[in-house]
């Protein structure tokens, strides 16, 4: 089937790829994060074991690894010189670690030494780093969405530098900081926070320091964040996709079915409830060079839809 908004058309391809048949997978399997390297495969990090599936450009299921996260959650592409790696988030062990596309781990970040995790717990995220490739200094960003509503800043080392929590600023303090993104469609770099408990997102500069807040009359559920030419595109756990313009101006919603948060269970449906063409939860979204979307989604057992750009 075909969705159409604005001046775009879609193609959409229910359970383009699907999730491993497993115990864990029918009992959770939840879809959290998907990127695309640059060989075209498709890498999605759900909760079950194991937790990182890597697709062909097909949608066929080319290998498995990681059968350590079991709270799998964000998922980053990075790259360094001419290698590929990937950054990981775990909610329920607290581990944020760099790996290989083929699952050998390079670099892990310790809990920042800071008081609020002297009583509370540290969930991080979702990570971003400013990438040395595009001009930037190499730090990493954690965000600890789950936790203590903090994002933290590492050097290049995995050397803590700073926290910020949003009290910095005149947005106020973070409410679930999901999803960071490093935003390089300007001339400078910009950190992108999607708060999603406060249905905004909130931008700062690379040296943590805070400058404007938008979306909160246009978003309802931020969850991250993926650039493709000019436009942002921030899947909504609230069902659907927004997409904005270069100046961050809402542009028009992809796959919206808000109706559907307000079912009993939601949003942990059966897959009877799932509809083409309607997202239930959308957690985490890919684009490739064609400007194609990848969309997974928090729902047990998993969902990986593709939008092929027409």
């Amino acid at each position: 089937m075909q969705i159409t908004r604005e001046d775009r058309t879609y193609t959409w391809i229910e359970h383009w790829a699907r999730t491993p048949d497993t115990e864990s997978s029918r009992a959770n399997g939840r879809t959290h994060g998907v990127v695309v390297s640059e060989t075209g495969r498709v890498i999605v990090f759900h909760q079950a074991d194991p937790a990182v599936l890597v697709f062909a450009e097909d949608g066929s299921l080319e290998t498995t690894w990681g059968d350590r996260f079991g709270g799998a959650h964000g998922l980053t592409l990075v790259k360094e010189e001419d290698t590929e790696y990937l950054w990981l988030t775990d909610q329920l062990s607290g581990e944020v670690v760099k790996m290989t596309l083929s699952g050998d781990t390079v670099q892990q970040l310790a809990c920042p030494p800071i008081p609020a995790y002297e009583q509370g717990k540290y969930v991080p995220t979702w990570v971003a780093v400013h990438e040395e490739r595009l001009g930037g200094s190499g730090d990493i960003w954690v965000a600890d969405g789950y936790g203590q509503n903090y994002v933290h800043r590492f050097d290049k080392t995995g050397q803590y530098l700073a926290s910020i929590n949003g009290e910095e600023g005149e947005a106020g303090a973070f409410k679930c900081p999901h999803g960071i993104y490093v935003d390089t469609r300007k001339v400078e770099a910009e950190l992108y926070i999607a708060d999603r408990g406060n249905r905004q997102v909130q931008v700062y500069d690379m040296e943590g320091r805070f400058k404007r807040a938008f979306g909160n009359h246009v978003l309802t559920s931020p969850c991250g964040f993926v650039t493709h030419g000019e436009e942002l595109l921030i899947p909504e756990l609230f069902a659907r996709l927004a997409v904005l313009d270069g100046e961050d101006r809402l542009v028009c919603y992809l796959g919206e079915n808000e109706s559907v948060v307000g079912i009993s269970g939601w949003p942990n449906h059966p897959a009877e409830l799932i509809e083409p063409g309607k997202f239930n939860s959308p957690h985490g979204m890919a684009a490739d060079p064609n400007g194609n979307l990848y969309v997974v989604e928090w729902i047990i057992g998993g969902r990986i839809t593709k939008l092929e750009r027409m």
